[in-house]
């Protein structure tokens, strides 16, 4: 009986080359022509190491991921000049009370995202996720015109920090969707066993975002004195938001809907999606573990470094403000590269692995930068815990829409996201500094990102996808 023969079969040759074996065997693994035009398989796998995502792909997730880049970018501006905008919004004789307000007001957004989960996320699954993703573009350019061209305290009294917590509020209810649609999303337009890298471009389009607005503050910085850029100069980054508007708006209207909604018969209700999330509610508790990891380190190492090195390190604005500009390149490094790692070795043992690394090292971390406070310190900290972000969020998202059932996939995810980010994520810089103000402990943020962590690695551990080849890295292989 005739073996079958590999498509990596040696191949006789006249010639000798140095490629070669003394034998004249070609020893090479790199497949001839020939070899490529008998073996359409080989043909397929060629396809994936030159590029993951196809051509026709590429303008999709630029479009809707673009929505994505405005919230982050605007969330971003907020988080680096709290103190500026608590001067101007909330002042107060004690610097600390100030601060504190802003950073409630910055926490308070992430109210409303579990309403804007449910309310918007239930629209999305059931008109489409085109429909979804414009509306809460338009619900996110509202929130940031009002904030960034509202007068101060100083000029209407306090109408001013109630129509910036109103602002900050729209801005909540529209990001309690917009994660999560532009994650389902790029999970149906994933080409086959690419999803974990098509999905992880959600997160690299907020990294996208923390870089712009570094390099904004930076240059704003190098410009302008500080008694400007307390008056009045933290509105350029958010006005600059304003400005990028239209043609954000341009990009996402381009959009087409996904195949995989189009193809679905049943279009679920309102009703019947609240009653699938009621069913489905220990599904968005195991979500809402597994992205608490996710959310409290990432507005640790983004939103807060810059608070954080100015207020509690004491170091240049500017060196705080580079430092997350590498945070964000280092981001955008890690995501795709572990989210296609995931797609070959499965998403678990990368969750596994990353929340024990997060769990041991975290706060020793932060006690050696608080020893001897310094910029070289606090970046190779930031980096390490970028490093640890980015490899396990690579994984997580695209985990996350595997474990929602596909009736409620946008709004299961907008929620579990939404409830992490709201009780655990978005409260992450105010909680930091009360801790630092009640224990005197600078490096207790470390013990703040352990409790994440160790919340990540269980929901790792209970978390049960519908597709049982996710768990062991095969997917690529079965979809080949």
């Amino acid at each position: 009986m005739e073996s079958a023969v590999s498509p990596f079969h040696a191949e006789p040759a006249h010639e000798v080359p140095q490629n070669c074996s003394k034998f004249g065997v070609l020893i090479s693994l790199e497949p001839s022509p020939r070899q490529l035009a008998i073996h359409p398989v080989l043909k397929q796998r060629k396809r994936r190491f030159l590029g993951t995502i196809r051509p026709s792909k590429v303008w999709p997730v630029i479009r809707v991921s673009s929505g994505n880049f405005l919230e982050m970018y605007d969330f971003m501006v907020f988080g680096y000049y709290a103190a500026a905008i608590g001067k101007a919004f909330f002042p107060s004789g004690n610097p600390f009370v100030s601060l504190m307000l802003s950073l409630m007001t910055f926490g308070a957004g992430f109210l409303m995202r579990p309403i804007g989960a449910i309310v918007l996320g239930a629209y999305t699954d059931r008109h489409g996720r085109r429909a979804g993703l414009l509306l809460t573009l338009g619900l996110m350019s509202v929130g940031i015109f009002s904030i960034a061209c509202m007068p101060g305290y100083a000029t209407i009294g306090l109408l001013a920090p109630l129509f910036v917590l109103v602002g900050r509020l729209l801005q909540g209810f529209s990001a309690g969707m917009e994660l999560g649609g532009v994650s389902v999303y790029l999970s149906e337009i994933a080409t086959p066993g690419h999803k974990g890298f098509y999905v992880s471009w959600q997160s690299g389009s907020q990294q996208v975002a923390v870089m712009f607005a570094a390099l904004v503050g930076v240059a704003l910085n190098a410009k302008l004195p500080l008694e400007k850029m307390t008056a009045w100069g933290w509105r350029i980054p958010l006005l600059l938001g304003c400005v990028i508007i239209p043609f954000l708006f341009r990009l996402r209207r381009s959009l087409q809907e996904t195949d995989e909604f189009v193809a679905r018969k049943h279009r679920p209700s309102a009703p019947e999606i609240f009653r699938s999330l009621t069913t489905n509610s220990w599904i968005v508790v195991i979500g809402m573990m597994m992205v608490t990891m996710t959310t409290v380190s990432f507005y640790m190492i983004t939103a807060y470094t810059p608070t954080f090195g100015d207020s509690v390190l004491h170091l240049a604005s500017k060196d705080s403000l580079i430092v997350t500009l590498c945070v964000g390149a280092s981001n955008l490094f890690w995501l795709p590269i572990m989210g296609a790692l995931s797609d070959r070795v499965g998403r678990r043992p990368l969750l596994i692995v990353f929340t024990i690394l997060m769990l041991v090292t975290a706060y020793p971390a932060m006690r050696w930068l608080v020893g001897e406070p310094s910029f070289s310190r606090l970046l190779t900290v930031e980096l390490w815990l970028s490093f640890l972000y980015g490899s396990y969020n690579g994984a997580m998202v695209v985990f996350l829409t595997e474990i929602m059932p596909i009736d409620v996939r946008t709004s299961g995810f907008s929620l579990a996201y939404s409830l992490a980010t709201a009780v655990f994520g978005g409260f992450t810089p105010a909680i930091s500094t009360y801790l630092i103000h009640r224990t005197g402990n600078r490096a207790i943020p470390g013990l703040w990102l352990s409790f994440a962590a160790a919340c990540g690695l269980v929901a790792a551990l209970l978390a049960k996808p519908h597709n049982a080849a996710i768990e062991t890295g095969r997917l690529a292989t079965l979809k080949a």
